[in-house]
């Protein structure tokens, strides 16, 4: 089964997804933030669109595990994101997944000047690998 991760961000909404096996997690695409209703629609229609079986909506938690000011922002978004689509949502902790993002280029030796832009879609990435490795497909 193909899973859908979401990286929601106020501004940009980056999206990863994974093989069918749900063993990979690869970079899909990032969406512009326009508003919570029409992201989770086209979340919604990008899941559908690749098959997936499950979205994985990344919520960052606080040093005591609960959610901080973006991740109520994420549950929000999961929230509407459920009304768009009969697809299982479900949330997993996204904390620190952009600086592991950034390490990760970093490691694989991608100049500076290549590094910059947007990490969003790398960031979903490791959200996913995160929960495929902490979830593994049966």
């Amino acid at each position: 089964m193909r899973i859908l991760a979401v990286d929601p961000g106020s501004k940009r909404i980056g999206l990863a997804i994974s093989d069918p096996t749900g063993t990979i997690a690869n970079p899909l695409t990032i969406l512009n933030h326009v508003a919570r209703l029409v992201d989770a629609a086209a979340v919604a229609d990008i899941a559908e669109t690749n098959d997936a079986g499950l979205i994985v909506v990344g919520q960052s938690l606080d040093d005591d595990g609960h959610p901080n000011f973006e991740g109520r922002r994420a549950w929000r978004f999961g929230e509407a994101l459920k009304i768009q689509t009969d697809l299982p949502v479900v949330f997993w902790d996204e904390s620190f997944t952009t600086q592991d993002a950034r390490m990760a280029r970093i490691s694989m030796g991608v100049s500076r000047k290549n590094r910059l832009g947007h990490l969003d879609s790398v960031a979903a990435t490791v959200l996913l690998q995160s929960y495929l490795d902490g979830n593994p497909q049966k």
